[in-house]
């Protein structure tokens, strides 16, 4: 599919957020599409979706003029949408969200589940998903397999145009080399796509041609091969970034956190270690090695079954969040839609859900202290937003995981967890993270980062902990081990 836009402008109220941008794909091209966070990527590949109107400006396919202005509209065009955010029903199976909206019919007219269940059965074989079960619930699934069943949405309606926008966030690199290998196959084809990613190396590794934005305004299209992460950071950013991954120097204190044997049936068995004030223990692993489980279990939002917990070397009863918080623990989730946020909610009220208690006397909550406390996260985190009264449903995913971080920041803790703390997150804005964290251990906060990204969680770790099928195998000083090393940890478990 061949796809021109010129000129396209979109404004939200009295906020331009598009003003003449440009973008051409060509046949059987992965472009990608780059920028941080509040810069425009979203909101131009929704109107390229059908999910917004543009305001002015001009779409032609292969040469002819469309106004597709519906998402069904575009899906006839042939133009499929994976979104950042997930976009599923957990209470129904995988081939039921496969289908959904387009369920195949027997010639009496009722849903053909037998064809509809085979048919997801071949795609989840080509996505080397086979494991699965078409009947699955979706909310049986990680995070990273519901992705791919997004993936697999696009495959189904044979789509000449994929937008994947940020596709890999929640894979492994397993998971990862099988998306490309489908990508490439389908581009092969003839199929193009769209790209959306903050990951360099993919983006390098993956696409023809990248266009940059930069506040919503068009910046420059360049072939892949003429520019290094150098070029594209100064293109998106107006700056360069060096020292992405500068962990301060460890000066650990006493143990902040300690478990001993800790157990979940199905989750994660026998796990212990510990946690000093001023140290970053890193997680790495597998997709579905127990990392995230074991941070459910020290939180409380699906308590241990067995082994204890120990929090400044007192042993703590942590059934919920309420008394993980109450011994001092907050936990950035991995999934922020769903597990940290509340999107029909603005800034301020998200900000200061966790900690209201402290803006409260005598029933009567601080207004003015709320507002002075968000603008100073908004200000901190270089949240990009028109107003703290903002809904973080109309924020970017970028910006929506700040104000996650910014929420249990204000509650002040001395343990910190991370689960994938920059997934979604521009360059500049994965910087910026890496500082705060470096900042709280300087400051004597525990912090536990789980990370997908092997080059991010060895870079910013002092140690590291690998995990393989639920159980914690092997934790060693970062500069001690090898990226090779702890992918055979990881694959493995091999000592």
């Amino acid at each position: 599919m061949n796809v021109e836009m010129k000129g396209i402008c979109k404004a939200f109220g009295h906020v331009n957020v598009l003003t003449d941008i440009a973008l051409s794909i060509a046949d059987g091209e992965v472009h990608a599409l780059m920028g941080e966070n509040g810069a425009g990527k979203s909101t131009l590949i929704k109107i390229l979706a059908g999910v917004y109107i543009r305001d002015s400006g001009t779409v032609t396919i292969d040469g002819v003029p469309v106004d597709a202005c519906s998402i069904a509209a575009c899906q006839q065009l042939g133009i499929a949408y994976v979104h950042q955010e997930l976009n599923v029903i957990n209470d129904m199976s995988i081939a039921d969200n496969l289908f959904l909206g387009r369920e195949l019919r027997n010639r009496f007219g009722f849903i053909d589940r037998p064809r509809m269940n085979q048919t997801c059965a071949e795609l989840l074989n080509e996505l080397h998903l086979e494991h699965l079960s078409p009947d699955t619930l979706m909310r049986q699934l990680s995070v990273g397999y519901q992705q791919m069943i997004e993936i697999a949405k696009a495959l189904l309606i044979n789509a000449r145009l994929i937008i994947l926008d940020e596709p890999t966030a929640a894979l492994t690199d397993k998971e990862i080399r099988t998306l490309f290998t489908i990508v490439r196959k389908l581009k092969a084809q003839g199929v193009s796509f769209l790209y959306v990613s903050h990951r360099m190396n993919e983006i390098f590794e993956l696409s023809d041609r990248i266009t940059v934005l930069r506040d919503g305004r068009y910046i420059g299209t360049c072939q892949t091969t003429d520019v290094n992460e150098d070029d594209l950071v100064r293109m998106m950013t107006g700056r360069s970034i060096d020292n992405l991954y500068t962990a301060s120097e460890a000066i650990p204190g006493d143990i902040a956190l300690e478990l001993r044997n800790l157990g979940s049936t199905g989750k994660y068995e026998d796990v212990s270690f510990t946690l000093r004030a001023g140290e970053v223990l890193g997680f790495a692993g597998l997709m579905g090695a127990g990392r995230s489980e074991v941070m459910h279990g020290i939180f409380g939002s699906y308590p241990a079954e067995t082994g204890e917990i120990h929090v400044h070397g007192k042993p703590v009863t942590i059934k919920t969040p309420r008394d993980a918080s109450k011994h001092g623990i907050a936990f950035v989730a991995e999934n922020r839609k769903e597990e940290g946020l509340i999107l029909d909610f603005n800034l301020t009220e998200n900000t200061t859900l966790p900690s209201l208690n402290s803006f409260s006397k005598n029933g009567l909550v601080n207004d003015a202290a709320l507002v002075t406390t968000t603008d100073k996260h908004i200000a901190r985190l270089h949240i990009k937003t028109s107003s703290r009264d903002q809904k973080l449903k109309n924020l970017s995913g970028g910006n929506q995981q700040k104000v996650v971080l910014a929420k249990w920041l204000e509650t002040r803790p001395d343990i910190l967890i991370l689960d994938e703390p920059t997934r979604g997150v521009d360059i500049g804005a994965k910087k910026e993270i890496y500082d705060i964290i470096n900042t709280l251990k300087q400051q004597g906060v525990a912090i536990i980062v789980v990370s997908s990204e092997l080059s991010e969680v060895m870079g910013i770790s002092d140690r590291l902990a690998i995990m393989h099928q639920r159980r914690l195998v092997k934790i060693a000083d970062t500069d001690t081990l090898t990226q090779d090393q702890v992918l055979k940890y990881a694959f493995t478990g091999a000592q």
